[in-house]
């Protein structure tokens, strides 16, 4: 919105939107992903029928320092921002965003191989593929990931643990899926 080149992605995903305002979870995203890197600025990119606070509820990394201000949005709506001081300047943060109803599916492709380097290059063609799909998501950086999960856990109250059964360190044990010759899992996830 500023004139700078962006890239939109969905933040979370939540089974209600009551469930994602105020979570630490959605704080932490804005925290840790986008104000500390250089540059960056953060916008609403969604409308609908239920606010949910983003600038406003991290403001207060600012200390108190965070000045909140109005501007307008390329439409000449008017938006509130919240003004967070950092070191190269100030991050810029859309006050709240929206979130919508929907549906989310998603999907799990495993790519067994021998070798690390081999199968790595066939993630990441598989990758390219899902990035030209309409509306396909991949979660992860880069898309491509190493620690595969499974539901649930040895460990009481897991929601999600290490894929055991794909982990070839782990194929001479009981319940193991692989083959003895695969040597490396690697998985991309897409959601959509």
């Amino acid at each position: 919105r500023n004139g700078r080149p962006g890239v939109a992605h969905p933040c979370l995903f939540g089974s209600e939107p009551n469930g994602l305002q105020g979570t630490s979870f959605l704080q932490a995203r804005r925290a840790s992903a986008s104000s500390p890197c250089p540059g960056t600025a953060c916008f609403a990119g969604v409308d609908g029928p239920h606010k949910i606070k983003l600038g406003g509820a991290i403001r207060y990394f600012g200390d108190g320092f965070a000045v909140a201000k109005r501007l307008p949005d390329p439409q000449g709506k008017m938006r509130r921002y919240w003004r967070i001081p950092v070191m190269d300047g100030e991050f810029l943060c859309e006050d709240s965003t929206r979130a919508v109803d929907g549906a989310v599916g998603g999907g799990n492709l495993l790519f067994l191989g021998r070798k690390h380097a081999d199968t790595l290059i066939v993630a990441e063609i598989a990758v390219e593929a899902a990035k030209a799909v309409p509306g396909a998501i991949l979660p992860f950086p880069g898309g491509i990931v190493r620690s595969g999960s499974k539901v649930g856990g040895r460990t009481k109250g897991m929601m999600a643990s290490t894929n055991d059964a794909y982990c070839p360190t782990l194929k001479g044990r009981a319940g193991s899926a692989l083959p003895p010759e695969c040597g490396v899992v690697l998985e991309i996830v897409i959601d959509g």
